[in-house]
Protein backbone atom coordinates (compact mmCIF):
# COMPACT_ATOMS: atom_id res chain seq x y z
CA UNK A 1 0.00 0.00 0.00
CA UNK A 2 1.19 3.43 -0.97
CA UNK A 3 2.72 5.81 1.90
CA UNK A 4 0.90 9.15 2.87
CA UNK A 5 3.72 11.98 3.94
CA UNK A 6 0.16 13.33 5.64
CA UNK A 7 -3.44 13.02 6.31
CA UNK A 8 -5.24 10.55 3.79
CA UNK A 9 -7.49 12.08 1.06
CA UNK A 10 -9.89 10.93 -1.43
CA UNK A 11 -7.49 11.97 -4.30
CA UNK A 12 -5.23 9.46 -2.24
CA UNK A 13 -7.35 6.16 -3.31
CA UNK A 14 -6.44 6.64 -6.99
CA UNK A 15 -3.16 5.25 -5.92
CA UNK A 16 -4.19 2.28 -3.51
CA UNK A 17 -5.58 -1.20 -5.09
CA UNK A 18 -9.48 -1.18 -5.81
CA UNK A 19 -9.78 -4.01 -3.92
CA UNK A 20 -8.67 -3.10 -0.55
CA UNK A 21 -10.26 0.21 -1.04
CA UNK A 22 -13.64 -1.13 -1.34
CA UNK A 23 -13.59 -3.43 1.42
CA UNK A 24 -12.09 -0.70 3.35
CA UNK A 25 -15.51 1.00 2.11
CA UNK A 26 -17.40 -1.91 2.80
CA UNK A 27 -16.59 -2.80 6.67
CA UNK A 28 -17.73 0.88 7.74
CA UNK A 29 -19.71 1.05 10.57
CA UNK A 30 -23.00 3.32 9.42
CA UNK A 31 -22.10 6.03 11.18
CA UNK A 32 -18.49 6.39 10.75
CA UNK A 33 -20.03 6.09 6.62
CA UNK A 34 -21.49 8.97 7.61
CA UNK A 35 -18.92 11.10 9.55
CA UNK A 36 -16.51 10.30 5.88
CA UNK A 37 -19.06 11.67 3.86
CA UNK A 38 -18.95 15.09 5.79
CA UNK A 39 -15.80 15.05 6.46
CA UNK A 40 -14.39 18.07 3.57
CA UNK A 41 -10.81 17.63 4.43
CA UNK A 42 -10.87 13.85 3.25
CA UNK A 43 -12.52 15.19 -0.10
CA UNK A 44 -11.65 18.58 -0.74
CA UNK A 45 -8.94 19.21 -3.73
CA UNK A 46 -5.79 21.56 -2.49
CA UNK A 47 -6.93 24.51 -3.91
CA UNK A 48 -10.66 24.37 -2.01
CA UNK A 49 -8.94 24.17 1.77
CA UNK A 50 -7.65 27.36 3.63
CA UNK A 51 -4.06 27.93 3.49
CA UNK A 52 -1.97 26.82 5.36
CA UNK A 53 0.26 30.02 5.98
CA UNK A 54 -1.27 32.52 8.40
CA UNK A 55 -3.58 34.83 6.76
CA UNK A 56 -6.21 37.10 7.13
CA UNK A 57 -7.78 37.35 3.11
CA UNK A 58 -8.29 34.69 1.32
CA UNK A 59 -9.60 34.98 -2.56
CA UNK A 60 -10.45 31.98 -4.24
CA UNK A 61 -10.87 32.49 -8.14
CA UNK A 62 -12.47 29.52 -10.18
CA UNK A 63 -14.66 28.98 -12.89
CA UNK A 64 -17.83 28.51 -13.27
CA UNK A 65 -19.17 25.02 -11.12
CA UNK A 66 -15.27 24.63 -10.20
CA UNK A 67 -16.75 24.13 -6.47
CA UNK A 68 -15.89 27.67 -5.36
CA UNK A 69 -18.99 27.71 -3.42
CA UNK A 70 -18.82 24.85 -1.96
CA UNK A 71 -14.72 25.69 -0.51
CA UNK A 72 -16.94 29.10 0.77
CA UNK A 73 -19.29 27.06 2.61
CA UNK A 74 -17.38 24.57 4.45
CA UNK A 75 -15.31 27.14 5.59
CA UNK A 76 -17.73 28.54 7.46
CA UNK A 77 -18.94 25.73 8.30
CA UNK A 78 -15.90 24.62 10.18
CA UNK A 79 -16.13 28.03 11.88
CA UNK A 80 -19.27 27.67 13.23
CA UNK A 81 -18.81 23.78 14.57
CA UNK A 82 -15.26 25.13 16.00
CA UNK A 83 -15.34 25.43 20.20
CA UNK A 84 -15.15 28.31 21.31
CA UNK A 85 -15.45 30.68 24.25
CA UNK A 86 -18.64 32.68 22.51
CA UNK A 87 -20.48 32.28 19.55
CA UNK A 88 -19.08 33.82 16.68
CA UNK A 89 -20.44 36.27 14.13
CA UNK A 90 -20.32 35.82 10.32
CA UNK A 91 -21.04 38.04 7.76
CA UNK A 92 -22.71 36.69 4.25
CA UNK A 93 -22.23 38.78 1.26
CA UNK A 94 -23.82 38.33 -2.00
CA UNK A 95 -24.70 40.14 -4.68
CA UNK A 96 -28.23 40.18 -3.91
CA UNK A 97 -30.38 39.07 -0.50
CA UNK A 98 -31.79 36.47 -3.51
CA UNK A 99 -28.11 35.38 -4.39
CA UNK A 100 -27.60 34.96 -1.07
CA UNK A 101 -30.46 32.83 0.61
CA UNK A 102 -30.38 30.87 -2.65
CA UNK A 103 -26.75 29.94 -3.18
CA UNK A 104 -25.04 30.58 -0.30
CA UNK A 105 -27.34 28.98 2.39
CA UNK A 106 -30.25 27.21 0.46
CA UNK A 107 -28.16 26.33 -2.43
CA UNK A 108 -26.80 22.67 -3.70
CA UNK A 109 -23.18 23.47 -1.89
CA UNK A 110 -24.75 26.03 0.55
CA UNK A 111 -24.63 26.29 4.24
CA UNK A 112 -28.14 24.27 4.73
CA UNK A 113 -27.17 21.57 2.25
CA UNK A 114 -23.75 20.64 3.75
CA UNK A 115 -24.36 20.39 7.14
CA UNK A 116 -25.38 17.70 8.82
CA UNK A 117 -29.16 16.78 10.16
CA UNK A 118 -28.00 16.94 13.09
CA UNK A 119 -26.76 20.46 13.48
CA UNK A 120 -28.03 22.21 10.32
CA UNK A 121 -28.34 25.65 11.02
CA UNK A 122 -31.89 27.18 10.78
CA UNK A 123 -32.60 30.75 9.05
CA UNK A 124 -34.89 32.92 9.54
CA UNK A 125 -35.55 34.86 6.47
CA UNK A 126 -37.37 38.05 8.61
CA UNK A 127 -34.55 38.53 10.44
CA UNK A 128 -31.70 37.28 7.24
CA UNK A 129 -29.84 35.22 9.86
CA UNK A 130 -28.74 31.67 9.83
CA UNK A 131 -27.95 30.10 13.25
CA UNK A 132 -26.68 27.05 14.51
CA UNK A 133 -27.20 25.56 17.92
CA UNK A 134 -24.12 26.87 19.90
CA UNK A 135 -25.30 30.12 19.21
CA UNK A 136 -22.53 31.20 16.07
CA UNK A 137 -25.02 33.69 13.81
CA UNK A 138 -24.12 34.03 10.02
CA UNK A 139 -25.99 37.59 8.66
CA UNK A 140 -26.85 37.44 4.92
CA UNK A 141 -26.37 41.05 3.98
CA UNK A 142 -26.46 42.47 0.00
CA UNK A 143 -23.80 44.08 -2.21
CA UNK A 144 -26.59 46.12 -3.47
CA UNK A 145 -27.19 47.67 0.29
CA UNK A 146 -23.48 48.29 1.02
CA UNK A 147 -24.66 50.51 4.04
CA UNK A 148 -26.55 48.08 5.58
CA UNK A 149 -23.15 46.73 7.13
CA UNK A 150 -22.16 49.87 9.04
CA UNK A 151 -23.06 48.97 12.05
CA UNK A 152 -22.68 45.08 12.70
CA UNK A 153 -19.24 43.53 13.84
CA UNK A 154 -17.62 40.13 12.97
CA UNK A 155 -15.31 37.39 13.75
CA UNK A 156 -15.28 36.19 10.07
CA UNK A 157 -17.04 37.12 6.16
CA UNK A 158 -17.68 34.88 3.62
CA UNK A 159 -18.36 37.56 0.21
CA UNK A 160 -19.14 35.56 -3.04
CA UNK A 161 -19.19 36.57 -6.36
CA UNK A 162 -17.25 39.89 -5.39
CA UNK A 163 -17.37 40.84 -9.06
CA UNK A 164 -20.97 40.72 -9.66
CA UNK A 165 -21.26 43.15 -7.23
CA UNK A 166 -22.66 46.59 -7.81
CA UNK A 167 -19.64 48.58 -6.32
CA UNK A 168 -16.99 45.99 -5.05
CA UNK A 169 -14.77 47.92 -3.64
CA UNK A 170 -17.23 50.25 -1.78
CA UNK A 171 -19.10 47.44 -0.23
CA UNK A 172 -15.82 45.69 0.33
CA UNK A 173 -14.56 48.67 2.52
CA UNK A 174 -18.04 48.76 4.55
CA UNK A 175 -17.31 45.02 5.21
CA UNK A 176 -13.92 45.12 6.35
CA UNK A 177 -14.26 47.68 8.68
CA UNK A 178 -17.26 45.30 10.36
CA UNK A 179 -14.25 42.95 10.77
CA UNK A 180 -13.03 43.29 14.21
CA UNK A 181 -14.17 40.73 16.67
CA UNK A 182 -12.00 38.30 18.26
CA UNK A 183 -7.90 38.52 17.71
CA UNK A 184 -7.86 37.32 14.16
CA UNK A 185 -10.67 38.40 11.71
CA UNK A 186 -10.85 36.73 8.79
CA UNK A 187 -12.26 37.20 5.14
CA UNK A 188 -12.83 34.79 2.20
CA UNK A 189 -13.92 35.98 -1.02
CA UNK A 190 -15.04 33.44 -3.79
CA UNK A 191 -15.63 34.47 -7.36
CA UNK A 192 -15.67 34.21 -10.87
CA UNK A 193 -12.98 36.76 -12.53
CA UNK A 194 -13.61 40.05 -14.24
CA UNK A 195 -11.18 42.47 -15.19
CA UNK A 196 -12.42 45.12 -12.50
CA UNK A 197 -9.93 47.90 -10.55
CA UNK A 198 -11.88 46.33 -7.49
CA UNK A 199 -10.64 42.87 -8.06
CA UNK A 200 -6.99 44.06 -9.02
CA UNK A 201 -6.92 46.09 -6.25
CA UNK A 202 -7.76 43.04 -3.88
CA UNK A 203 -5.38 40.88 -5.39
CA UNK A 204 -2.52 43.17 -5.04
CA UNK A 205 -2.50 43.56 -1.51
CA UNK A 206 0.17 42.55 0.50
CA UNK A 207 -0.23 39.17 2.75
CA UNK A 208 -3.47 38.08 0.64
CA UNK A 209 -3.74 34.73 -0.28
CA UNK A 210 -5.15 33.24 -3.52
CA UNK A 211 -5.88 29.80 -4.75
CA UNK A 212 -7.44 29.16 -8.65
CA UNK A 213 -9.80 26.15 -9.80
CA UNK A 214 -10.96 25.40 -12.90
CA UNK A 215 -14.16 23.84 -13.94
CA UNK A 216 -13.08 21.26 -15.62
CA UNK A 217 -11.19 20.68 -11.52
CA UNK A 218 -14.59 19.58 -10.81
CA UNK A 219 -14.95 15.40 -10.95
CA UNK A 220 -18.36 15.84 -10.44
CA UNK A 221 -19.38 17.38 -13.52
CA UNK A 222 -20.43 15.19 -16.76
CA UNK A 223 -18.04 14.90 -19.56
CA UNK A 224 -20.69 15.50 -22.06
CA UNK A 225 -21.15 19.21 -20.11
CA UNK A 226 -17.23 19.64 -20.04
CA UNK A 227 -16.73 18.88 -23.97
CA UNK A 228 -19.51 20.31 -24.81
CA UNK A 229 -18.49 24.03 -23.04
CA UNK A 230 -14.80 22.98 -24.30
CA UNK A 231 -16.21 22.94 -27.81
CA UNK A 232 -17.98 26.31 -27.72
CA UNK A 233 -15.51 28.37 -26.15
CA UNK A 234 -11.87 26.27 -25.52
CA UNK A 235 -9.05 29.30 -25.54
CA UNK A 236 -11.54 32.32 -25.70
CA UNK A 237 -11.01 34.97 -23.63
CA UNK A 238 -15.40 34.10 -22.47
CA UNK A 239 -13.87 30.58 -21.77
CA UNK A 240 -10.41 31.34 -20.05
CA UNK A 241 -12.21 33.90 -18.03
CA UNK A 242 -15.69 31.88 -16.78
CA UNK A 243 -14.71 28.08 -17.28
CA UNK A 244 -10.53 28.56 -16.32
CA UNK A 245 -11.29 31.33 -13.77
CA UNK A 246 -8.72 33.66 -15.35
CA UNK A 247 -8.35 37.51 -14.79
CA UNK A 248 -8.40 38.33 -18.58
CA UNK A 249 -8.39 42.09 -19.47
CA UNK A 250 -7.54 44.24 -22.23
CA UNK A 251 -5.13 47.11 -20.61
CA UNK A 252 -5.41 50.51 -22.41
CA UNK A 253 -3.50 51.59 -25.31
CA UNK A 254 -3.20 48.64 -26.38
CA UNK A 255 -3.43 47.75 -30.54
CA UNK A 256 -5.67 44.87 -30.59
CA UNK A 257 -8.54 43.91 -28.30
CA UNK A 258 -9.78 40.31 -27.65
CA UNK A 259 -13.23 40.61 -28.56
CA UNK A 260 -11.59 42.15 -32.15
CA UNK A 261 -9.40 39.42 -32.06
CA UNK A 262 -12.14 36.76 -31.83
CA UNK A 263 -14.53 37.77 -34.46
CA UNK A 264 -11.19 37.74 -37.05
CA UNK A 265 -11.62 33.58 -36.12
CA UNK A 266 -12.68 32.20 -40.00
CA UNK A 267 -12.10 28.36 -41.24
CA UNK A 268 -9.73 28.98 -43.60
CA UNK A 269 -10.12 27.81 -47.31
CA UNK A 270 -8.37 25.02 -48.54
CA UNK A 271 -5.46 26.69 -51.22
CA UNK A 272 -3.41 29.75 -50.70
CA UNK A 273 -1.60 31.81 -53.07
CA UNK A 274 0.93 31.80 -50.96
CA UNK A 275 2.41 30.75 -47.41
CA UNK A 276 5.23 32.34 -45.17
CA UNK A 277 6.69 30.62 -41.86
CA UNK A 278 7.67 33.92 -39.89
CA UNK A 279 10.47 34.01 -37.17
CA UNK A 280 11.51 36.34 -34.37
CA UNK A 281 14.62 34.41 -33.63
CA UNK A 282 15.67 34.71 -29.86
CA UNK A 283 18.16 37.52 -28.89
CA UNK A 284 21.69 37.01 -29.59
CA UNK A 285 21.92 33.83 -32.21
CA UNK A 286 24.22 31.47 -30.93
CA UNK A 287 22.51 31.42 -26.94
CA UNK A 288 19.59 29.62 -25.35
CA UNK A 289 16.82 31.91 -25.63
CA UNK A 290 13.17 31.84 -23.68
CA UNK A 291 11.34 32.24 -26.89
CA UNK A 292 11.77 31.93 -30.63
CA UNK A 293 8.49 33.27 -31.94
CA UNK A 294 7.41 30.99 -35.32
CA UNK A 295 3.91 31.92 -36.97
CA UNK A 296 2.68 30.58 -40.01
CA UNK A 297 0.14 32.51 -42.27
CA UNK A 298 -1.18 32.28 -45.76
CA UNK A 299 -2.86 34.71 -48.26
CA UNK A 300 -5.69 34.31 -50.74
CA UNK A 301 -6.74 36.42 -53.10
CA UNK A 302 -10.37 37.03 -54.73
CA UNK A 303 -10.37 39.47 -57.18
CA UNK A 304 -8.43 42.84 -56.10
CA UNK A 305 -8.96 41.85 -52.56
CA UNK A 306 -6.44 39.96 -50.85
CA UNK A 307 -6.59 38.31 -47.11
CA UNK A 308 -4.30 36.74 -44.49
CA UNK A 309 -4.87 33.68 -42.52
CA UNK A 310 -2.71 33.27 -39.91
CA UNK A 311 -2.96 29.25 -39.47
CA UNK A 312 -0.30 27.94 -36.43
CA UNK A 313 1.46 29.32 -33.68
CA UNK A 314 5.12 27.50 -33.30
CA UNK A 315 6.70 29.66 -31.34
CA UNK A 316 8.95 27.25 -28.81
CA UNK A 317 10.81 27.92 -25.09
CA UNK A 318 13.95 27.68 -23.97
CA UNK A 319 15.82 26.14 -26.85
CA UNK A 320 19.47 26.45 -28.62
CA UNK A 321 19.71 27.92 -32.25
CA UNK A 322 19.96 23.89 -33.24
CA UNK A 323 16.78 23.06 -31.67
CA UNK A 324 14.65 26.16 -32.89
CA UNK A 325 15.48 26.03 -36.39
CA UNK A 326 14.31 22.43 -36.91
CA UNK A 327 10.72 23.71 -35.20
CA UNK A 328 10.92 26.50 -38.01
CA UNK A 329 11.73 23.64 -40.74
CA UNK A 330 9.19 21.73 -39.37
CA UNK A 331 6.62 24.37 -39.61
CA UNK A 332 7.92 24.61 -43.17
CA UNK A 333 7.16 21.41 -44.48
CA UNK A 334 4.07 20.92 -42.20
CA UNK A 335 2.16 23.85 -43.82
CA UNK A 336 3.88 23.18 -47.40
CA UNK A 337 4.97 26.54 -46.70
CA UNK A 338 6.90 28.62 -49.89
CA UNK A 339 9.12 30.74 -47.32
CA UNK A 340 10.71 31.67 -44.10
CA UNK A 341 10.89 35.13 -43.08
CA UNK A 342 13.22 36.01 -40.39
CA UNK A 343 14.46 39.08 -38.84
CA UNK A 344 18.17 39.80 -38.42
CA UNK A 345 18.32 42.35 -36.34
CA UNK A 346 19.97 40.16 -33.66
CA UNK A 347 21.69 37.70 -35.73
CA UNK A 348 22.39 38.54 -39.25
CA UNK A 349 23.52 36.26 -41.88
CA UNK A 350 23.80 33.80 -38.68
CA UNK A 351 20.72 33.24 -38.51
CA UNK A 352 20.29 31.99 -42.37
CA UNK A 353 23.24 29.79 -41.24
CA UNK A 354 21.23 28.75 -38.11
CA UNK A 355 17.78 27.86 -40.28
CA UNK A 356 20.10 26.31 -43.16
CA UNK A 357 22.13 23.88 -41.20
CA UNK A 358 18.42 22.24 -39.78
CA UNK A 359 17.76 22.03 -43.89
CA UNK A 360 19.85 23.54 -46.46
CA UNK A 361 17.00 24.02 -48.89
CA UNK A 362 14.88 26.03 -46.43
CA UNK A 363 14.18 29.32 -48.59
CA UNK A 364 15.22 31.82 -46.18
CA UNK A 365 14.22 35.91 -46.51
CA UNK A 366 16.17 38.00 -43.84
CA UNK A 367 14.64 41.35 -43.31
CA UNK A 368 15.91 43.97 -40.92
CA UNK A 369 13.76 46.13 -39.44
CA UNK A 370 14.27 50.23 -39.38
CA UNK A 371 11.59 51.24 -37.49
CA UNK A 372 10.58 50.40 -33.83
CA UNK A 373 8.17 47.44 -32.77
CA UNK A 374 4.98 49.77 -32.62
CA UNK A 375 5.44 51.78 -35.78
CA UNK A 376 5.69 48.27 -37.56
CA UNK A 377 2.77 46.80 -36.20
CA UNK A 378 -0.16 49.79 -36.19
CA UNK A 379 -0.70 48.99 -40.10
CA UNK A 380 -0.85 45.13 -39.23
CA UNK A 381 -3.46 46.44 -36.53
CA UNK A 382 -5.23 48.31 -38.96
CA UNK A 383 -5.87 45.50 -41.30
CA UNK A 384 -7.57 43.53 -38.85
CA UNK A 385 -9.97 46.50 -38.60
CA UNK A 386 -10.44 45.95 -42.49
CA UNK A 387 -11.36 42.75 -41.50
CA UNK A 388 -8.20 41.59 -43.89
CA UNK A 389 -6.25 39.26 -41.60
CA UNK A 390 -7.97 36.42 -40.21
CA UNK A 391 -7.45 33.61 -37.23
CA UNK A 392 -7.83 29.89 -38.21
CA UNK A 393 -8.20 29.15 -34.85
CA UNK A 394 -8.04 30.49 -31.38
CA UNK A 395 -4.00 31.20 -30.12
CA UNK A 396 -4.26 32.26 -26.55
CA UNK A 397 -0.58 32.96 -26.15
CA UNK A 398 -0.53 35.05 -29.38
CA UNK A 399 -3.65 37.06 -28.23
CA UNK A 400 -1.99 38.11 -24.63
CA UNK A 401 1.34 39.56 -26.58
CA UNK A 402 -1.21 41.49 -29.04
CA UNK A 403 -3.22 42.65 -26.63
CA UNK A 404 -0.74 43.05 -24.03
CA UNK A 405 1.82 44.98 -26.81
CA UNK A 406 2.44 48.81 -26.18
CA UNK A 407 0.63 48.84 -22.73
CA UNK A 408 1.70 51.05 -19.84
CA UNK A 409 4.04 48.42 -17.43
CA UNK A 410 4.24 45.58 -19.75
CA UNK A 411 7.95 44.91 -20.31
CA UNK A 412 7.62 41.36 -21.53
CA UNK A 413 9.34 40.71 -25.40
CA UNK A 414 6.21 40.50 -28.13
CA UNK A 415 8.35 37.25 -29.70
CA UNK A 416 4.74 35.52 -30.64
CA UNK A 417 3.36 39.50 -32.39
CA UNK A 418 6.42 39.99 -33.79
CA UNK A 419 6.55 37.01 -35.86
CA UNK A 420 2.70 37.84 -36.81
CA UNK A 421 3.77 41.13 -37.70
CA UNK A 422 6.25 39.97 -39.64
CA UNK A 423 4.29 37.07 -41.98
CA UNK A 424 1.36 40.32 -42.00
CA UNK A 425 4.08 42.13 -43.80
CA UNK A 426 5.27 40.00 -46.19
CA UNK A 427 2.45 38.60 -47.38
CA UNK A 428 0.53 42.17 -47.95
CA UNK A 429 1.97 45.21 -46.83
CA UNK A 430 5.70 44.64 -48.84
CA UNK A 431 3.97 45.04 -51.57
CA UNK A 432 1.64 47.62 -51.11
CA UNK A 433 3.55 50.95 -50.54
CA UNK A 434 6.50 50.94 -47.98
CA UNK A 435 7.14 48.34 -45.71
CA UNK A 436 9.27 49.92 -43.37
CA UNK A 437 11.58 47.37 -43.44
CA UNK A 438 14.86 46.07 -45.44
CA UNK A 439 15.12 43.04 -47.28
CA UNK A 440 18.88 41.29 -47.26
Amino acid sequence: MPQLSGPLRAVDLMSFEPERVRWAIKNLSRGNAGKLLRYWEFWAREDQLPPKCQWSSWVLLGGRGSGKTRAGAEWVRALAQMKCQRPLRIALVGATIHDVREVMIEGNSGLKAISDLSNRPKYSSSRRQLKWKNGTVAQAFSAEDADSLRGPQFDAAWADEFCAWKDPSHCLAMLRMGLRLGQNPKLVVTTTPKPLPALKNLLAEPGLVMSHARTSDNPHLSAAFLNQMRGLYANTALGRQELDGELIEDPPGGLWNRRQIELAIEPPPADFERIVVAVDPPAGAGKESAACGIIVAGLIKAGTMSKVWVLADRTVHGLMPTGWAKAVCAAWHDFEADSVVAEANQGGEMVRTILQLADKTLPVTLVHARRGKRIRAEPVAALYCRGMVAHADSFPELEDEMCWFGTEGNTKSPDRMDALVWAVWSLLLNQNGSPRMRVL
